[in-house]
């Protein structure tokens, strides 16, 4: 029997309101389901009905950690981007997420802080050795390690992040095992060794062995559209940062508070970590971590944030 007229206009609305086909699987409904709402971003947006959304625009606030410490959230952008000004995620949050930072008692990355300073007196490896054993004090040793990382390695011929320069460490002074990457105490430590630079504007030298053509890979992959959402850093974190995706107030993607904090995982989250998330985000397939090209999209992101503060422990949602 032929559907009847009313069962065929239900069908042709169903299909013009976007909904998903049975039989449809799982993985297919999620890229589906994200094609379309960035669809309906790209509509709306092209309508000019997000020209001024009701708090799309980051916060005009300071941020001063304790009462004390005063930092650097908003400045003048580098030479060749594409904003004038550059600005912290942290003006892009919740007011309750941005009094959870500006309070070390409350920030919950704090705890992350005080293990990271265990394992820096910690004694490892078969030269009975620790991080203090070599370094000292870390508030002297360390400070401003935060702010100028990535650095070029002549020896590795590649730039390295702080990551990577303790398992170097670990390796060759401490003769101990290396961090696996995303490893607990790795972040802990990373994030102590950080924190020592809490406030430092960010500066990093790309005039350091071939860290200018790293700059350019990290740039290239920076706007290379990629994944089945055929989407670039740039589209969240330049084209439409200070829009609303869902719940998520898009920032300029600055990563001078790593590691972060995020409330929505109640963990710290490395770079890498959140560059794969990204990534992932696109329905690509991710590099590895600490590879080449996250390692030269560190290089370049880090540039865009020159001048901000350190923040690490960041904390955002």
């Amino acid at each position: 029997m032929a559907p009847s007229t009313r069962t065929r206009r239900r069908s042709r609305s169903s299909k013009a309101r976007g909904h998903i086909a049975p039989g449809t699987t799982q993985e297919e409904t999620k890229v589906l389901k994200t094609k379309l709402i960035w669809a309906a971003v790209a509509a709306i947006t092209a309508a000019g009905w997000l020209a001024a959304p009701a708090g799309a625009e980051p916060v005009n606030d300071d941020l001063v950690i304790d009462g004390e410490i005063h930092m650097t959230t908003r400045t003048k952008a580098a030479e060749g981007m594409p904003f004038d000004e550059v600005l912290s995620g942290w003006l892009f949050r919740t007011d309750e997420t941005r009094m959870l930072e500006a309070d070390s008692f409350q920030n919950p990355g704090m705890l992350y802080v005080e293990r990271g300073e265990e394992l820096w007196n910690k004694v490892e490896g078969e030269a009975g050795k620790s991080c203090a054993s070599c370094h000292g004090d870390a508030s002297k040793s360390m400070k401003g390690v935060g702010a100028s990382y990535p650095k070029w390695d002549a020896e590795a011929g590649r730039p390295i992040n702080v990551e990577l320069q303790i398992n170097n460490c670990r390796e060759k002074n401490m003769k101990a095992e290396p961090y696996k990457f995303d490893a607990a105490e790795q972040k802990a430590l990373t994030t102590f060794i950080k924190h020592q630079s809490l406030g430092d504007p960010l500066g990093i030298d790309l005039a350091a062995g071939d860290m200018q053509g790293w700059w350019e890979k990290g740039k290239d992959l920076y706007y290379k559209r990629t994944g089945q959402l055929n989407l670039a850093c740039a589209s969240c974190h330049e084209q439409y940062n200070g829009k609303y995706i869902r719940a998520d107030h898009l920032s300029q993607g600055n990563v001078n508070g790593f590691p972060t904090y995020r409330l929505k995982q109640a963990n710290m989250v490395s770079l890498h970590n959140r560059f794969r998330g990204c990534i992932r985000d696109t329905r690509a397939e991710f590099p590895a971590a600490f590879s080449d090209e996250l390692m030269a999209l560190e290089v370049y992101v880090t540039w865009r944030g020159t001048g901000l503060s350190v923040e690490t422990p960041a904390v955002r949602q």
